[in-house]
C-alpha cells in the first residue's frame, strides 16, 4: 500500500520560488522512483521529475534548470524546489511514486498558481 501526504503549493508572482514535499508511506513494495507529475486546467497530467533511489533524475524539457527534485531516503520523502516560476508552470501538481512492480501512484494533489 502506498500513501502520500504533499505540502508546499500556493501562489506567487512570476520570477518566484516555491518549494513542495511530499512524505511517503509503503508497505510491503520497494519504490523503484518518486517524483511529481503537473496538470493545467483543460490538460493532461505529465510528468516534471523523478529521480531514482540512486539519486539518478529525469526533468521534463519545459522544467530543466529551473526545477530541482531531491529526496530524503531515510524519511521516504521528496522535494521539488521550484525557482524562476512561470505563468504556464501553474497547475495541481501530484506526488508520484512508482514501486518495483511497475505501478505508479499518485497524491491528492496541490495547487501552484503562477501570476504573471
Amino acid at each position: 500500500q502506498v500513501q502520500m501526504v504533499e505540502s508546499g503549493g500556493g501562489s506567487v508572482q512570476a520570477g518566484g520560488s516555491l518549494r513542495l514535499s511530499c512524505e511517503v508511506s509503503i508497505t510491503r513494495l520497494a519504490i523503484a522512483g518518486m517524483g511529481w507529475s503537473r496538470q493545467a486546467p483543460g490538460n493532461q497530467r505529465d510528468m516534471v521529475a523523478i529521480i531514482r533511489p540512486n539519486g539518478a533524475t529525469i526533468y521534463a524539457d519545459s522544467v530543466k534548470d529551473r526545477f530541482n527534485v531531491s529526496q530524503n531516503k531515510l524519511r521516504n520523502t521528496v522535494y521539488l524546489q521550484m525557482s524562476n516560476l512561470r505563468p504556464e508552470d501553474t497547475g495541481v501538481y501530484y506526488c508520484r511514486v512508482t514501486t518495483n512492480t511497475g505501478n505508479t501512484f499518485y497524491g491528492q494533489g496541490t495547487q501552484v498558481t503562477v501570476s504573471s
